[in-house]
């Protein structure tokens, strides 16, 4: 479990192996993580891009950025919150995540919400 705070908006992201959709002898691990965002400002707030870093157990990493989050950009009024869950697969047993959430506010300022960094590891797996 990750948790994070950036002007407000509380970013808690808990990562789950999934190991119906990997295969270890093909050296692929398929790993689900939820986030939690929660606007705990007195501002309504627009989640507007993703940036994400991924960096699997051999250190490779990935970079992905987008535009919102499953094909939603939630607007978030003071008190609200939203869950949803995505995935990632490695081609190794371990690897990290963390990046920012791009938002908006009311008045057109922009800001970068931090997301802790969290693990995606196999259970059981010894690092």
């Amino acid at each position: 479990m990750s948790e994070a705070v950036t002007e407000g908006i509380r970013i808690s992201v808990r990562s789950m192996y999934v190991p119906e959709r990997s295969n270890p002898s093909g050296s692929y691990w398929f790993f689900a993580y939820e986030v939690t965002m929660s606007n705990e400002s007195d501002e309504p707030v627009q989640l507007l891009t993703r940036h994400w870093i991924i960096t699997d157990g051999d250190g490779a990493v990935e970079e992905v950025v987008g535009e919102g989050v499953v094909g939603e950009t939630p607007r978030l009024a003071p008190g609200e919150s939203f869950t949803y869950t995505s995935f990632c697969p490695l081609r190794t047993e371990s690897g990290t995540m963390h990046g920012t959430y791009g938002l908006v506010r009311p008045d057109g300022r922009t800001f970068d919400a931090t997301i802790a960094p969290f693990t995606l590891t196999e259970p059981y797996t010894i690092n």
